[in-house]
């Protein structure tokens, strides 16, 4: 039998591990701290915030530099945004209340970016702009969503391309980039392909429920349960009684 050749090193995969072990060790240094997950998540959003100020302050004489920094500052956030999943399940501290304060902050941290491009379109007097940069803000949080509720039926819709990671890098190139007005382009290709993928899930979730029986109108738990005085028992005949 002919021995298996170990396939050769790329630098492609050797830069991939050395950044593996870099993340493990910032992993490992916030788990020895013993921060919340919950808190590194709601760290994420303020540098996102801050991210999103520089978009807003930038105007037609240092747009080149703000947007520089502001690319800097997502990456920054971004590292935050991968390690407290980590750090959460190094540290035993997994929650299903984690999961949906992540999935929520996420949210946030998608729409300040947005609105700050928005300022800086709205400043610079560029209309068309402000209201694509308004449009991409929907379309982002639609993506979102329809897999969030398409899930809560079908039980998974990971259909489609333009998920959170794909609109972060986008907007981290369109940002150092930016002298080349590289943004511009970038908030079209979010604006088609995240208009796609929210079509496509509909489409899928559509295809996967057309068959199934209508869901019951759930009543609040807390109109279902009344509290009420105990009524005495009409239907019982006491021996005596005559019968009808």
């Amino acid at each position: 039998m002919a021995r298996e050749r170990n396939s050769p090193i790329t630098w492609t995969s050797a830069f991939g591990r050395a950044c593996g072990v870099l993340l493990q060790a910032i992993v490992n240094g916030l788990s020895l701290t013993r921060i919340s997950p919950n808190a590194l998540t709601f760290i994420g959003l303020l540098i996102n915030t801050a991210a999103a100020v520089l978009f807003g302050f930038a105007n037609q004489h240092n747009y080149v530099r703000m947007f520089l920094y502001a690319g800097l500052v997502i990456i920054g956030a971004g590292i935050f945004d991968m390690v407290d999943g980590r750090v959460a399940r190094q540290t035993q501290q997994v929650t299903v209340f984690g999961a949906f304060f992540d999935s929520v902050i996420d949210r946030y941290s998608d729409v300040v970016l947005f609105f700050g491009l928005l300022v800086f379109y709205a400043r610079g007097n560029r209309l068309f702009y402000v209201f694509l940069a308004a449009f991409v803000m929907i379309t982002s949080l639609m993506v979102s969503y329809t897999r969030a509720r398409a899930e809560a039926l079908i039980g998974s819709c990971k259909v489609g391309f333009m998920e959170r990671p794909e609109r972060v890098v986008l907007i981290i190139l369109g940002a150092l980039f930016n002298r080349w007005d590289v943004m511009a382009p970038v908030l079209w290709v979010l604006a088609v392909i995240s208009t796609i993928t929210v079509i496509h899930r509909i489409r899928y979730t559509w295809q996967r429920t057309r068959h199934l029986a209508p869901v019951r109108e759930i009543v609040p738990v807390a109109q279902s349960i009344s509290v009420r005085e105990p009524q005495p028992r009409t239907d019982l005949r006491t021996p005596d009684a005559p019968r009808a």
